[in-house]
Order: C-alpha cells, then structure tokens, then sequence
C-alpha cells in the first residue's frame, strides 16, 4: 500500500507546488496572466479528458501496468523542462504531468480497492486521502523553497526524481492484480450505471467537497487581507483547512469499517459541516476565517474516504477504474466549478456572498441526501 500512498502524495505535491509557484518565479514564461491561467489549466484540462480513459484502460489491462507507465511519464515529463528550461518546454512538461497523473491517479485509487477487502476500504481510502492532503499543504511549500533554490528547474527535477522513485518502488512492491473478466458492456449499460444513485451520490459529494476545498484555499488568504490580515495569518487558515482535512481522513475511515459511521451518515454529516464552515467564512475578522477553515477541513475529510469507499462497495470489481476514472472527473469538474461559482457572485456583489452561494448550494445538496436517503 505504502507506494500507491505516495502516488496519492506525487500528484497533489506536483499539482500544487508548480501551481503555487509559476506567477511569481517564471517572467520569462509567464508573461501574462492570460498566460498563467492557461499554463494552470492545462494540468486539469488533461485530467478532466482523460482520467475516464485511463480508467477504463486499467480495467482492460490491469491496473498495475497503468500506474507504472503513469509513474513513468510523470517523470520524463517532469525531466524535460528541467532539462530543457525554455517557455515552449513549460507548457508541454505541465501538459505532460496532467496527462500522467490521470494515468497513475485513478489506477492507484483502483488499487487501493483491489488490495483491500470491502470491510478495509474505509481506512484505506483514509490513508490514502491523507497522503494526498500532506501533498497538497506541502506543495506550495517545499515547492517554494526549492524554487527558491534553484529556480523552477528545481522542481520539475525534484519532481522527476520522485515521479521515478515512486514507479520503481511500486514495481518492486505493488503485487500484480490481474484484470477480472469483464461482461460486454455497451454504452447505455454505462450510461445507466454511472446514473445510478450508488455512483452519483458519493460522486457528487466528492465533487462538492473538492469545490470547498478548491474555494476555501483560493479565496479565504483574500479575506484576510481585506480584513487587514498579514500573510502569516493567511497562510495559517490555509494550513489549518487543510490540516484538518488530512487528520480526520483516516479517522474517518475507521469509523466507517467499525460500523460507526455509514455512508448515508457519513456523506450527510460532511456536506452539512461543509456547508456550516462557508458560511462562517462569511464572519469578518481572523475567527470567521479559521473557524470556516477547520469546518471546510473537516466536511471535506470526511467526506473523501466515505465517498470512495461507497463507490468501491457499490462497483463491481471488474469496473473500478472506470468508476474511479469517472469519479475523479467530478472532483476535476467541483475544483474548478467552486471557485468559479464563488468568484462569478462576489463579481456582483461581495466575497462573502460568493461564500454563502457556495455554501448554500452545498447544504442543499445535504439535504437532499437526506431526503432522498430517509424515503
């Protein structure tokens, strides 16, 4: 299990210690913030595409094989701006990392199901989530320290490196799952399951939760400086939201395979707690900012490990890496949708109503879980 949790760890590290750091060390590539904005999306642009491909991939022909040549390609994609270090170059290393982390990321969750019986899947997917969470609040981090450095070069080398640690260690430790007979499926057969309930619910919290994680990191260091906050004060919210968001992960795990927690209560509870935390973002002063952190960081912790292992319960295990591919593509889709909702209201109005939309459409969204889960 050790390597696919640092998978987990190597996406979320790549993805935001690049994207914390390209607007402020790269002049010469990021001449604009048009620029900056498309070298930002094309990391998650080519997840969006292709995580569903690669998903369905790793059922054909094993998950394993998909996550080591994933491993592969994030570090010769990683090795080529830092070997290469010109701004045509940049674009294509950060296409190349998003291409191969939608490779290597859901055959690693598809894994994680796999080598885990049903009654573990709860602290597994904890585990896993909180790797991944180190890596998101040690991205921006280390990542600027090492730019610091030696400029970004640095990094993508760092990461190249790591990218192939990561791959030769779980070719040496990964054990060889082979892919399970697949019935004929046609494309209203998958249309019909990823309709169903028991994929759409957990999916659509994922996504909500990532849209509040995604929003609460972006714009909460805003509403510290408009409240006359200092950086360090900002930066502890951040660390807080996703500080929390790592340590209940796997708490949350075990409590669901003790039975202490369901995936009804479980998924209802986070949104609801998410849906509190926007809401006292919207407090002015220092304490409606942590406090809505530690809440957002709680919802969503909760939330990641009860959501995939509802969807690794409820999958036949024939089909994983398509659900899983699938499913990262509604966390894509609620990264990118929460900070837009947040910044196309508070265009109108104030940022914290942009809160308070997100927060209310989160809070229905609990609601109707349970409604629909009560009838």
């Amino acid at each position: 299990m050790w390597p696919l949790y640092a998978a987990g760890f190597t996406t979320a590290f790549g993805a935001h210690g690049i994207a914390a750091n390209l607007g402020g060390h790269t002049a010469d590539a990021v001449t604009s913030l048009l620029v900056l904005g498309g070298l930002l999306a094309l990391y998650d642009g080519a997840e969006v595409v292709l995580k569903p491909l690669f998903g369905t991939l790793a059922d054909r022909v094993g998950a394993r094989p998909v996550l080591l040549g994933g491993l592969a390609a994030f570090a010769a994609a990683s090795a080529l701006y830092a070997v290469a270090d010109s701004p045509g170059w940049l674009w294509a290393a950060r296409l190349g990392q998003g291409a191969a982390a939608s490779a290597f990321s859901p055959s690693a969750s598809a894994l994680v199901a796999r080598l885990n019986p049903a009654a573990g899947h709860g602290r597994a997917f904890g585990s896993y989530g909180f790797y991944k969470s180190v890596g998101y609040t040690l991205g921006p981090l280390l990542g600027g320290v090492l730019v610091w450095a030696g400029q970004l070069r640095l990094l993508f080398a760092v990461l190249a490196v790591l990218g192939a640690a990561v791959g030769v260690w779980a070719a040496l430790a990964v054990p060889v799952v082979p892919p399970l007979p697949r019935a004929r499926q046609t494309v209203l057969d998958l249309a019909r399951r990823l309709a169903d309930p028991a994929f759409l619910a957990p999916t659509a919290a994922l996504a909500a939760a990532t849209a509040a994680l995604s929003a609460g990191v972006g714009f909460l260091p805003v509403s510290g400086r408009a409240a006359g906050l200092g950086t360090v004060a900002t930066g502890a919210a951040v660390s807080v939201l996703a500080g929390c968001a790592a340590v209940v992960q796997p708490r949350a795990g075990r409590a669901l395979d003790d039975g202490r927690l369901t995936t009804r209560s479980g998924l209802a509870a986070g949104l609801s707690l998410t849906s509190v935390g926007l809401g006292c973002a919207m407090l002015p002063g220092l304490t409606g900012i942590l406090v809505g952190a530690a809440l957002i960081g709680v919802g969503t912790g909760l939330i990641t490990p009860v959501g995939f292992a509802a969807l690794a319960s409820s999958t036949p295990q024939e089909r994983l890496g398509q659900t899983m591919g699938a499913a990262e593509l509604g966390r894509e889709l609620g990264d990118a949708g929460g900070p837009l909702l947040v910044a196309a209201v508070a265009s109108g109005s104030t940022l914290s109503h942009g809160f308070g939309a997100l927060g209310m459409l989160i809070g229905v969204g609990a609601l109707a879980a349970f409604v629909r889960r009560g009838g």
